[in-house]
């Protein structure tokens, strides 16, 4: 069981930086860059996601009622954008060449050089203008990072990835 002090402490760090959302769908598995991704409780640990609602990642997270969050750090900032390229391929192609694994919990691709990361279980959706914003149970951590060798997390300001590194 995840503590409160363990999600508190790993998302106070990179609730600001870039995320990939990964969802093991029936036919394959699909991803996305998210940029709208925050701590909302700590007890419970509950976080928010914020998708286009005419996505097919929106379609796929409301019928599979899972996902995993990979916070990525400044060495990620490829994997950043090929998973935010129009008509981009299946997820496990999108990694391909990276470390990855599927999740215990969710069976989507967790990255295993990512700075932390999360399998969720969605809770609530709430409709916002041309986005649905998803509330989700943190059901497991499985990568707790950072570590000594880790580099900053990657973030997006001014239409750019950057870092704090």
């Amino acid at each position: 069981m995840i503590t409160a002090a363990e999600f508190a402490e790993t998302l106070a760090r990179f609730a600001t930086g870039v995320t990939v959302v990964t969802v093991a769908d029936d036919r394959d598995d699909i991803g996305s860059t998210v940029n709208a991704f925050a701590s909302i409780s700590a007890e419970p640990p509950v976080v928010m996601l914020s998708v286009l609602s005419s996505s097919y990642l929106a379609e796929v997270i409301e019928r599979r009622r899972r996902f995993a969050v990979n916070v990525l750090g400044a060495r990620h900032k490829a994997i950043a954008g090929r998973f935010s390229a129009e008509g981009r391929p299946s997820a496990r192609l999108l990694l391909a060449g990276e470390p990855h694994h599927r999740g215990e919990r969710t069976g989507a691709l967790v990255l295993d050089t990512a700075i932390a990361a999360l399998e969720c279980s969605l809770l609530q959706q709430v409709e916002a203008g041309d986005h649905t914003v998803y509330l989700a149970a943190v059901d497991a951590l499985p990568r707790v990072g950072p570590t000594a060798t880790d580099p900053g997390p990657l973030v997006r300001y001014g239409s750019r990835y950057r870092t704090l590194a």
